[in-house]
């Protein structure tokens, strides 16, 4: 079944024929006992009958293992090695600081470099190809290791916990839903409540809004009417999760529970409240060069990182700090003060939850494993940053370096959509090299983590440097928690984990690491990690950039030895060839193991549509009434459409009829006080805004609005002329010069009879259409 992407506009533009291949490796054999069906959403499947008890399985309630601890795991978003506090960093963490002091910080911890494929091994305790998550679940291609579909081969954490007696939640991000399974209607099998978790409420995407979030309870959308204009989403991921834990405690209060707290704070958009932004006024006037440096030699001075740590020199790529005017450092200092209050308030909220864990008592029995960052720092604003993530993303034009200078106060509020200058990327993932998407460098893969366990931690302050993985994440609690590894879950057969616990590590911080050797890759960027040594690869293209300069085959390698070089600072590969070829090798037969071929480089809209095998897009929609599509199942307006739309008004109605995007990048058609409009938000650039009014309001009753655009030329984004007509009679036009190839953001949706999350425009009260919706219906190019 084909997937579809975010960038779900591509598929109108190519296709071309995808391959098929093996599934993953063989289930385990290792002793363990039988997750059985249980009352709740879960993976579908039938039991074998030589699984079967002699009674029936849902007449027994399982328990888990007596005084096994609660679970509070943390995964936060895009950040950096060196931007805590608690790794030497300049942005203070005190919550996270306090928590390293009753546990144990570890330095040599990995991730994927990117986000769906770090939150598929995290979930699943497996390597992010072989359980189809090769890249971002938004570019999901027809090839095993990339089709963005978790399998029920490989059951999550929080199945395997909630079928073994625990109660299980969710609060954040989840970006592991299949682009045309993220919808009202799902299918909810990859949504947290199909995945064992009891509770959801966050988003579903890669990123949201943090004041005007789209948000899911379970999987019903959240309404904002009424929200606190002021409230950030981390404060409500917060409510709601001690809200969870109070209504847990009290109802089964002999249940320990599992609470997977994953924020979508520092990732893009970087917001936050003003009196957070007020905090770091100033405080970055001396530029990414004389930050990172301050960092190593933090990170040295607290023993973070070797004392004589050789660091690797600024790509060149960015320019120096020194080399900008004064203007530029001003406006690039003010991105890094939104980071930085968006970062520390994020931890601010984090200590609340710390807080009532402490309050209520539950803490003495709570093991916490917190990981800061899904990747390394994103470098994906390029070396000027941008007020729009998506469209530097995509390559389309934004705002001017001269507006956003007239816009600067407007930076980190719920007007901007920002992402920071990979200047300061660089200067957050210091000591280490390089950026998140970078796999084969560990600026993209290298990131802190912090595990408390009251009791449980010896010499907690002793860093521990075993080498360990994200996958290492869920054979950690089920050994915590004494739960074998199923082999059968709800009736599928269970994949062999390809994590090992980090347990020994908690009282023994000196012992060897017992993840020998691990793999890396993707978008092309790749590195084999055996005993110390790294053997990587040498990107084609920076993380700003759509295309690779060279294919992947092409990419040259290099070789390092972290014992000695812990900063990734000396290629050896000139002097140690053979090794180098052992190391290949071994990534070779790696990759073969875990469905990573084909290798691609480009992160490119186009190229994942071809490769999806794209369905012959619909021209055709029909909407009976208010609702809302995800990106992956909307019309897509960058070319020629009709709209009609029977409507009953009420007198001077107002709100919007159908709305898709914000005003970074979007459309919305409507009323004001009784005028039609139609809005385009080709970006946010202040050029880029389009407003098309009718001459004259619409009485009440019955109407049929049509709005229709007709482009210069037959091809995407072009521009042209926007007419509107009320029962067959022209009543409004306008020229559109520049149509946005798609909406923005990606966890925005397409709206009929209002306009969710961040809104195209400012409404005459609310979004919400105040008549009726008799039928809408959208034709996509011209009518015949």
């Amino acid at each position: 079944m084909m997937r579809t992407s975010m960038l779900a506009m591509a598929m109108t533009l190519a296709s071309a024929p995808g391959m098929v291949g093996t599934a993953h490796a063989t289930s385990s054999d290792t002793a363990s006992r039988d997750i059985l069906p249980v009352p709740v959403p879960s993976f579908s499947g039938t039991m074998e009958p030589s699984l079967r008890e002699s009674k029936p399985v849902w007449a027994e309630k399982v328990k888990a293992p007596a005084g096994a601890p609660n679970i509070l795991l943390v995964l936060t978003d895009d950040v950096g090695f060196g931007a805590s506090s608690t790794f030497g960093g300049p942005i203070p963490t005190p919550n996270l600081d306090r928590l390293a002091k009753q546990g144990a910080r570890y330095n040599n911890f990995h991730t994927t470099a990117m986000c769906s494929p770090t939150r598929a091994a995290l979930l699943t305790g497996r390597n992010h190809h072989g359980v189809g998550t090769g890249a971002l679940t938004d570019i999901a291609m027809g090839f095993p290791g990339y089709n963005g579909e978790l399998p029920a081969t490989s059951a999550t954490i929080g199945r395997i916990l909630q079928g073994n007696g625990y109660s299980t939640a969710w609060f954040g991000k989840h970006h592991n839903v299949p682009g045309d399974e993220s919808g009202e209607t799902g299918p909810f099998t990859r949504w947290p409540t199909g995945l064992g978790f009891e509770e959801f409420y966050g988003f579903v995407g890669p990123e949201t809004d943090q004041f005007r979030p789209t948000l899911y309870h379970g999987t019903q959308p959240v309404s904002l009417e009424g929200r606190d204009p002021t409230m950030l989403l981390d404060r409500d991921l917060i409510d709601h999760a001690i809200g969870w834990l109070h209504s847990q405690q009290a109802a089964t209060p002999d249940k320990p529970f599992f609470l997977y707290y994953a924020p979508g704070s520092a990732h893009a958009p970087h917001q936050a409240p003003p009196e957070w932004m007020a905090r770091f006024k100033g405080k970055f006037n001396d530029g990414w060069d004389a930050e990172r440096a301050r960092t190593v030699a933090r990170q040295q001075e607290m023993g973070i990182i070797p004392k004589g740590t050789a660091v690797s020199p600024r790509p060149q790529a960015l320019p120096a700090w020194d080399s900008l005017d004064a203007d530029h450092q001003r406006l690039y200092g003010r991105y890094m003060e939104a980071y930085a209050a968006m970062l520390a308030y994020q931890d601010h909220e984090f200590g609340r939850l710390l807080d009532e864990l402490e309050r209520t008592g539950t803490l003495a029995n709570t093991l916490i494993i917190f990981i800061e960052g899904d990747n390394g720092a994103s470098g994906e604003g390029g070396p000027e940053g941008s007020v729009n993530e998506l469209a530097k993303l995509t390559g389309q034009p934004d705002q001017s370096f001269e507006e956003q200078l007239r816009n600067i106060d407007k930076l980190g509020g719920p007007d901007s959509y920002q992402v920071y200058p990979a200047g300061w990327a660089w200067a957050m993932n210091a000591p280490f090299p390089l950026f998140k998407q970078i796999a084969s460098h560990l600026g993209g893969t290298r990131n802190g983590l912090v595990v408390a366990w009251p009791n449980h931690i010896g010499q907690p302050q002793q860093m521990r440097e075993q080498f360990h993985h994200v996958n290492d994440i869920l054979p950690t609690v089920l050994e915590a928690t004494g739960i074998p590894a199923p082999k059968f879950v709800d009736g599928a057969p269970q994949h062999s984990l390809d994590g090992v616990s980090m347990a020994y590590s908690f009282t023994g911080p000196s012992l060897p690491s017992r993840h020998a050797v691990q793999y890396f890759e993707l978008l092309g960027n790749r590195a084999i990690y055996r005993d110390g040594w790294l053997a990587a690869t040498n990107p084609g293209r920076m993380p700003w950039q759509q295309k690779s300069a060279t294919e992947p085959q092409d990419f040259t390698w290099s070789l390092y030895n972290l014992k000695s070089d812990f900063a990734q600072a000396k290629d050896l590969a000139a002097t140690e060839p053979k090794r180098l070829a052992e190391m290949q090798a071994l990534f070779d037969a790696e990759a073969r193991r875990n469905n990573v071929y084909p290798l691609r480089a480009n992160l490119d809209p186009v190229e994942s549509a071809r490769m999806r095998r794209p369905e012959t897009p619909r021209l055709n929609y029909v909407f009976w009434g208010e609702l809302s599509l995800p990106w992956a199942k909307q019309p897509m307006l960058a070319r020629g459409f009709t709209i009609d739309c029977d409507v009953t008004l009420s007198n001077a109605s107002n709100g919007a009829l159908v709305a898709t995007g914000s005003n970074l990048g979007g459309w919305s058609f409507g009323l004001d006080k009784g005028i039609p409009f139609a809005i385009h938000a080709a970006s946010s650039a202040e050029a880029d805004q389009y407003h098309i009014t009718a001459t004259s309001p619409l009485p009440a009753g019955k109407q049929t609005l049509t709005f229709s655009f007709v482009p210069d030329a037959p091809r995407p984004g072009a521009p042209g002329l926007l007419t509107i007509a009320a029962n067959g009679r022209t009543i409004g036009q306008g020229r559109i010069d520049r149509v946005g190839m798609m909406p923005a953001g990606p966890g925005e949706t397409f709206d009929v009879g209002d306009d969710r999350g961040r809104p195209v425009t400012d409404y005459a009260g609310t979004p919400h259409f105040d008549g009726r919706i008799e039928r809408i219906g959208i034709t996509l190019g011209m009518k015949q």
